[in-house]
């Protein structure tokens, strides 16, 4: 029996762990388009995607889940509504490290609302554990406006259970 596949998009700046998480879920090294960053290394971080990243992987139920990763740039902005386009949600990633954290998710959740104000979200902070200062009500503060429920958790990028996490709460926001 052919199931029907589905199409998440995960949206993010640069360095959350969109491409580490893609890659984390693939289990196999997706399609990418990694390129050097122009302004040196970001701590350990050397390369950065500049168009997407893509895979494919199969629910318990043998559906294929069409995974695409955005380029966290803003000059790279042009590419939202190409990969958005028939997306069936968002998974959006933001690092607990960043200086302002909650204005990063709302400029995520308003370029996606630019797109598909009705899109399902779901919102993955990573590297919580090196941002002791983070607090996950700054960014359910920021959610609260959205038309649906957007449910954050933080997370390893790099742990499949964890990650798979986000994939099941998206799921679960569509149906």
């Amino acid at each position: 029996m052919q199931h029907q596949s589905f199409k998440f998009v995960f949206a993010g700046p640069v360095g959350a762990g969109k491409t580490t998480a893609l890659r984390t879920l693939a289990g196999t090294p997706p399609v990418s388009t990694e390129m050097p960053l122009s302004d040196g290394a970001m701590g350990e971080k050397t390369t950065t995607t500049v168009a997407l990243d893509f895979a494919t992987v199969l629910l318990d139920d043998g559906t294929p889940l069409q995974l695409y990763g955005l380029p966290g740039q803003e000059h790279f902005s042009h590419m939202r509504p190409i990969i958005f386009n028939g997306a069936l949600g968002v998974i959006l990633l933001l690092n607990a490290a960043s200086p302002d954290i909650a204005a990063e998710c709302r400029h995520w959740l308003h370029a996606v609302a630019a797109v598909d104000p009705g899109m399902a979200v779901v919102v993955g902070i990573t590297q919580a554990d090196l941002a002791p200062g983070f607090r996950l009500d700054a960014i359910r503060r920021e959610t609260a406006a959205w038309p649906r429920p957007v449910p954050a958790f933080t997370i390893d990028a790099r742990d499949r259970a964890q990650a798979s996490q986000l994939v099941r709460a998206l799921l679960l926001s569509i149906h």
